[in-house]
């Protein structure tokens, strides 16, 4: 087979997957976010993210595409992502007077823990990257050497759901530039390195997250891993709530979570990274502490703490459709607490589906 095909294909793979996910049904087009393109002889998987913002899917290039599917059928398999959890239970039916599309959500005043806006917050759900931040919260915990340096090894790699991470087998950081790329920009490999090479391995480092989480009372939260890969990860936007606030007295890490760019030297290349939640440079937003998330099971995430109209709120958005639709919430929700009085800043919107757990 050509190179030259499956390097075309591998261009416009993720227009045929647009295609499909507007022919198919509602379910199915909403799920439909990633293609799975298997390389001829190697049989190497690679995969192909389709961008959320582009909503023109060229049909001659989609044609050429499926043509070249159709003569060589053995190299390609496309498959669409899973619906998330959240769409199986039906939470997406829930409706809120300020639209949100996340299908989890809740807004809460950190200094009184008063609830001013709730939507399925006992839910459980996994939650993606969102894990990381208890990744965060127990790395800085145990005030080991940041300066000490860790070697990406083959244990590192994503072999579930084939993310990819410019951290290449053999790159040697320290635990705080790992820990900072973990925080900031959901590095994946960076998570699992500083999992792995906890005083006691992998497994003592994820029992300590279990622990911490039950000594801080988040009784719906479970954790497989350190990354937030795996769908076992799994909590509730009560619970996250909480550890976003134990998280925040923490200096490290609201630094870490909300420095807007850092570079990593590898090798004879710098690396720059930029954090995954655009708002921390946004000045309309005063971002103390925040983790954005995604895998398919959980769809798009993200907590923050920050600050509105004087008030420190704490803000939770789960199961979102889009990468864009959880900050749009996040900006629904800050121009709905600007523009109302305190004591009219409480709604109550009840799960209209069935819970689900782990």
């Amino acid at each position: 087979m050509s190179i030259q095909i499956l390097n075309r294909a591998l261009k416009i793979v993720g227009f045929l997957a647009l295609s499909v996910a507007f022919a198919a049904p509602a379910a199915n087009a909403a799920a439909a976010k990633r293609a799975i393109v298997k390389k001829p002889h190697t049989g190497k998987v690679v995969v192909v993210k389709v961008t959320a913002g582009k909503k023109v899917v060229s049909a001659r290039k989609s044609a050429r595409f499926a043509a070249s599917v159709k003569r060589h059928p053995i190299l390609y398999s496309i498959v669409p992502a899973k619906p998330s959890f959240g769409q199986i239970a039906g939470l997406h039916g829930a409706q809120d007077s300020l639209d949100l599309k996340s299908s989890v959500a809740l807004v809460i005043d950190q200094d009184t823990r008063e609830v001013l806006f709730s939507k399925n917050d006992h839910a459980v759900l996994p939650i993606a990257s969102l894990t990381k931040l208890m990744t965060g919260v127990i790395v800085s915990g145990a005030k080991l050497p940041l300066d000490e340096m860790i070697t990406v090894t083959q244990d590192d790699v994503d072999t579930e759901k084939h993310s990819s991470s410019r951290l290449g087998v053999g790159t040697t950081l320290t635990r705080g530039e790992l820990l900072h790329l973990a925080l900031m920009s959901s590095e994946n490999r960076a998570a699992h390195a500083l999992g792995r090479t906890y005083p006691g391995g992998l497994a003592t480092f994820v029992s300590l997250m279990n622990a911490k989480a039950k000594m801080l009372g988040m009784h719906d939260t479970s954790y497989a891993e350190p990354t937030g890969l795996s769908s076992r990860n799994q909590s509730s936007a009560q619970d996250l709530a909480t550890l976003v606030n134990a998280a925040h007295g923490d200096p490290m890490l609201r630094e870490l979570t909300t420095s807007p760019g850092y570079q990593v030297a590898v090798g004879n290349r710098t690396l720059q990274y930029n954090n995954t939640n655009r708002l921390v440079k946004n000045p309309d937003w005063d971002i103390g502490l925040q983790k954005t998330g995604y895998i398919s099971e959980a769809g798009q995430c993200l907590v923050m703490q920050t600050k509105i109209a004087g008030r420190k709120l704490i803000m939770v958005f789960l199961d979102s459709a889009g990468k864009l639709s959880r900050l749009g919430d996040a900006e629904r929700v800050r121009r709905w607490v600007e523009s109302n009085p305190v004591t009219d800043q409480k709604v109550r919107i009840s799960a209209s589906a069935k819970e689900i757990s782990g």
